[in-house]
């Protein structure tokens, strides 16, 4: 996720510091009006998500169905299946590591806190649509204008992207630090703070660990089909690696990836194609990440994460988050709109999964960019392949 130039980062960062800082020792009228702001701009993420996922998903769909080819679809069907082991992945290791580190009383904690500092008032925004319906509705869309070849409806879904775009990008994410501020203060000041960073830097180091572990198992993988040395391989991407790490930018990470691509021995011309490519569509990192936080949250809430629930939601967010990376904040936001539709969190508990999902994104970044490496290895040895046998049968 492409990160502004002064820092989102630096900014949530320092939102969550004065949060725990001045929660200490401010009056509770300050607390019920920072909450009283979260919660206005918790109506306004509610109402925004729909749009961020028809804006970004239809166009997306559009604009990849009308130069689909063979090998952009097995670059992409490739991409999507890692995102989809990544979040299997996340999911079976949290379910088994994370049940002992939580703490349920922390729920009633957050219950208590709600009371004791409530918001001034309340605004309702009403969404135009449920998640579920703006998503059936891109599908549908999207799929349309590529079958009927409507390119007046193409260019309107293209345009209402770049509108959506700057919504999420000069509205949603510069307000992002005030919000995550104003959970933290009512964390702190509810005496929730302190134990829920010890809880979440445990969780933090274990999804680091996890997203290494997915790398190996990818390049082991492709390994296989090439039948090369994995780690050899591996650690020819490892200045791709610590790009991404500093950058937190797949896009900026795409020269250095694709060196060290070719450096690898995947033809340029296959590099040039799936590294941009597979920069937008290959998430397994960030997939990783928001299924190991929200079965945190679950388990930190007393609820249980059950498996059908989460394959269903880790499937859907694979689609939505392909679509969205290009600008800032918009995969956090479209993916924390389908983690409140499917498990009701509240909003300071999304809140902290976009303070999670922002403060650990270089190596998140780091995962993806350093995974694209590893499709290439694979889309390079089935593009041999498909020219094989062309040239067999001319």
């Amino acid at each position: 996720m492409k990160m502004f130039r002064f820092g989102l980062l630096a900014r949530i960062v320092l939102a969550i510091v004065l949060g725990i800082v001045l929660g200490r020792f401010v009056p509770a009228v300050v607390v019920r009006g920072t909450n009283t702001f979260s919660t206005i701009f918790d109506q306004l993420i509610k109402f925004v998500v729909p749009l961020i996922i028809i804006g970004f998903v239809t166009p997306a769909i559009a604009e990849t169905g009308r130069g689909a080819g063979r090998l952009l679809l097995v670059t992409v069907g490739i991409a999507y299946a890692s995102t989809l082991v990544s979040g299997a992945l996340g999911y079976v290791s949290a379910t088994a590591l994370f049940p002992g580190l939580m703490d349920p009383t922390l729920a009633a904690a957050g219950k208590a806190a709600a009371l004791e500092f409530p918001p001034f008032f309340k605004v309702a925004i009403p969404p135009l649509a449920d998640v579920m319906s703006a998503l059936v509705f891109s599908f549908v869309a999207g799929l349309g204008i590529v079958a009927t070849h409507a390119q007046t409806l193409r260019g309107a879904a293209i345009e209402f992207r770049g509108i959506v775009e700057k919504a999420v990008s000069r509205v949603i994410v510069p307000l992002l630090p005030i919000y995550i501020f104003a959970i933290f203060l009512d964390m702190t000041a509810a005496g929730q703070a302190a134990v829920v960073i010890r809880t979440f830097a445990t969780v933090i180091a274990i999804t680091f660990a996890l997203t290494l572990l997915l790398l190996l198992l990818q390049f082991t993988l492709a390994a296989l089909v090439t039948r090369t040395n994995p780690l050899r391989k591996l650690w020819g991407m490892f200045p791709a690696y610590m790009t991404a790490m500093g950058t937190s930018s797949s896009a900026a990470t795409i020269p250095v990836t694709l060196r060290q691509t070719i450096a690898n021995g995947v033809r340029p011309e296959t590099a040039n194609f799936v590294i941009p490519l597979c920069a937008t569509v290959h998430l397994a990192g960030s997939m990783i990440k928001l299924v190991c936080f929200t079965v945190a949250l679950l388990l930190l809430a007393g609820k249980t994460p059950e498996p059908g629930i989460f394959f269903g939601f880790i499937a859907l967010t694979g689609v939505t988050m392909v679509a969205a990376p290009g600008v800032p904040g918009g995969a956090v936001m479209a993916a924390v709109g389908l983690i409140a539709s499917f498990f009701g969190f509240s909003p300071a508990e999304q809140g902290l999964i976009i303070a999670l999902y922002v403060s650990t994104d270089g190596f998140g970044t780091a995962c993806n960019i350093t995974g694209d490496g590893a499709i290439a290895l694979v889309v390079d040895r089935i593009s041999k392949g498909m020219s094989a046998r062309t040239m067999e049968n001319t």
